[in-house]
C-alpha cells in the first residue's frame, strides 16, 4: 500500500485540507473521508470495512490540526477553559461510545449517514446560516449533555466539531470569535477519543494489511498531518484577500459531490 502514487495522494489532499481549513474556517472530515474511502478502495481495501478506516483515518488526521488551532486560538484569548472543562467530560463519553456503534454497522450506513449529514452541513454553509442568539449559556449538566451529543455526530462522521459546537454556542450568546476558539479546543479531546476508539473497536476486524491499526491507516495520517498543518497558514492569510462567501458556496456543492459519490462507491 505504500506505492508512490497513494502516498503522493495522502500528501495532495493533507495540503488541500490544511489550505481549505485555513481559508474557510472548516475541519477536513467532509473532504477526507469520501476521498480517503475511493483511495482505500483502489488499494483493494473490502468494502466493508472500507468507511469504518477512511473515518478513524481521518478522525486520527485531526488531532494535529487541533493542536494547532487550540493553540493559535488560546494565544488570542478566544478559549472560554470553563466551558471547555464541562463539555469535554461529554464530548469524550459520545465519541467513544460512537465509535462501538460504527464497529456495529455496515459501510452502506455508515456512508448513507455521512452523506445526509454532510447535505445538512452543505447546506447550512451555502445559505450562510447562523443561529440567532437566544438564551444564556447552559449549565454543567446541559454543556455535558451537548458535549455527548456532538461527540456521538462527531465521531459517527469524522469530524472535529465545530459544524456542531460553534452553532450551540453562539446560539447561548456566546461571541462568535470565542465559541470559534472554544470548539477548537474543545476539537483536541474529541480528536483523541474518537481515535482510540477507532482504535480499540476496530483491532479485532483490522484489516490484515501493513500499518493499519485498528480502523487507522498510519501513513496517510502522518502525510496528511503534516502537510495540513503546514499549509493551513496560507488558507488563513488569503481568507482576507480572496470572496470567502461565495467560496463557501462552491465548497458546500464539493462536499455534496463527494458524499454522493462515496455512497455509490460502497452499495
Amino acid at each position: 500500500m505504500l506505492e508512490v502514487e497513494w502516498l503522493l495522494s495522502f500528501l495532495l489532499l493533507g495540503s488541500f485540507i490544511g489550505f481549505m481549513a485555513g481559508l474557510l474556517g472548516i475541519g477536513g472530515g467532509g473532504i477526507m473521508v469520501p476521498v480517503l474511502t475511493t483511495v482505500f478502495l483502489q488499494q483493494g481495501i473490502p468494502v466493508k470495512d472500507v468507511v469504518h478506516l477512511a473515518l478513524g483515518t481521518s478522525m486520527a488526521s485531526i488531532i494535529i490540526t487541533s493542536i494547532s488551532s487550540l493553540r493559535a486560538h488560546n494565544e488570542k484569548g478566544g478559549v472560554i477553559w470553563h466551558v471547555v472543562k464541562r463539555m469535554a467530560a461529554g464530548v469524550i463519553l459520545g465519541a467513544l461510545l460512537a465509535t462501538f456503534l460504527v464497529a456495529s454497522l455496515s459501510s452502506v450506513y455508515l456512508a448513507l449517514f455521512f452523506a445526509i449529514f454532510m447535505a445538512y452541513v452543505s447546506l447550512q454553509m451555502f445559505l450562510n446560516k447562523k443561529p440567532k442568539p437566544s438564551r444564556e449559556l447552559a449549565g454543567s449538566m446541559g454543556l455535558f449533555m451537548a458535549g455527548s451529543g456532538i461527540g456521538v455526530i462527531s465521531a459517527l462522521v469524522s469530524i472535529g466539531g465545530g459544524s456542531l459546537t460553534v452553532p450551540y454556542l453562539t446560539w447561548q450568546n456566546v461571541e462568535v470569535k470565542k465559541a470559534i476558539g472554544t470548539s477548537a479546543a474543545i476539537g483536541l479531546p474529541l480528536s483523541i477519543a474518537g481515535t482510540l476508539g477507532y482504535l480499540i473497536n476496530g483491532w479485532a476486524s483490522s484489516v490484515p494489511q501493513d500499518f493499519i491499526f485498528g480502523y487507522i491507516y498510519l501513513p496517510a495520517v502522518f502525510l496528511i498531518s503534516t502537510t495540513s498543518f503546514f499549509t493551513a497558514p496560507y488558507g488563513a492569510k488569503l481568507a482576507h484577500k480572496l470572496p470567502v462567501p461565495v467560496l463557501k458556496k462552491i465548497f458546500s456543492m464539493l462536499l455534496i459531490i463527494l458524499s454522493i459519490k462515496m455512497l455509490f462507491s460502497v452499495i
